[in-house]
């Protein structure tokens, strides 16, 4: 059954994942789309990236099910425990890596030539103009097309479904922690969405200030995100190994 400790991992992990492209970054630039905000098509977004999510985590939960009761006595042993050991190192060691004033460079010129199509873009999905056909189906695809890129590169998702298959209560109970999860995951964009909603002038400045941040440090914050994961991984084979605390 988990415990407090998983439980307290599960929560860092989400809100790690809660920093994404797909969970913040893209909610945050269509909240700074100008004029009122259209409620609906942004829990439109919200809704599908937490349903793809929960989707995708279920299909995994099944499938890290049965390879751990193929598996699991290797998952345990002392050799898998310090691959994992070498894995959480190395992924700390790629995240300093990347963390270069090169990358992010890189990343702040590829910010500032974004142009005016994507903005164009943005005011035809959110209503700015006064469309309404398409729009809906537009947002869903954003959330979805958003997903599947994060898919490749979902490390805190994976050590979550990891520790949820290793630890959790089995379903149905696995199923609802994995729904929690999901929900941390958007609750920083949901909680952004009803600031805006409601401070609209307040929040105006600061939301497109924080938008030019993380477009500018898209790659400090994966880099940060990796380094995080590989810290956990890194933690979670030291404990189970038995060498913390002797």
């Amino acid at each position: 059954m988990i415990g407090a400790a998983g439980l307290g991992t599960l929560v860092v992990l989400a809100l790690i994942d809660s920093t994404s492209f797909g969970t913040l970054l893209i909610p945050i630039w269509l909240l700074t789309a100008p004029g009122r905000l259209r409620l609906g098509r942004m829990l439109v977004y919200l809704s599908t990236v937490t349903l793809a999510y929960l989707a995708l985590g279920i299909i995994l939960l099944l499938g890290a099910g049965a390879f751990l009761d193929a598996y699991g006595d290797i998952l345990g042993s002392p050799a898998f425990l310090i691959g994992q050991l070498i894995l959480g190192v190395a992924l700390m060691i790629v995240s300093q890596l990347m963390d270069t004033k090169k990358a992010r460079a890189r990343a702040a010129e590829r910010a500032a030539n974004g142009g005016g199509r994507l903005l164009r873009w943005r005011g035809r999905i959110m209503g700015e103009d006064g469309t309404r056909a398409g729009s809906t189906a537009a947002l869903a695809g954003l959330a979805l097309t958003a997903v599947a890129i994060e898919a490749a590169s979902m490390l805190p998702y994976l050590a979550a479904i990891g520790i949820i298959t290793t630890q959790g209560p089995g379903w149905p109970g696995s199923g609802v922690l994995l729904l929690g999860y999901c929900l941390v995951m958007i609750a920083p964009a949901l909680a952004l969405t009803i600031g805006r909603l409601v401070a609209h002038d307040a929040l105006e400045r600061p939301l497109a200030r924080l938008d030019q941040w993380l477009t500018k440090h898209a790659t400090s914050t994966t880099a940060w995100i990796i380094g995080i994961v590989g810290f956990l991984l890194a933690a979670h084979a030291i404990f189970d190994l038995g060498w913390f605390g002797g």
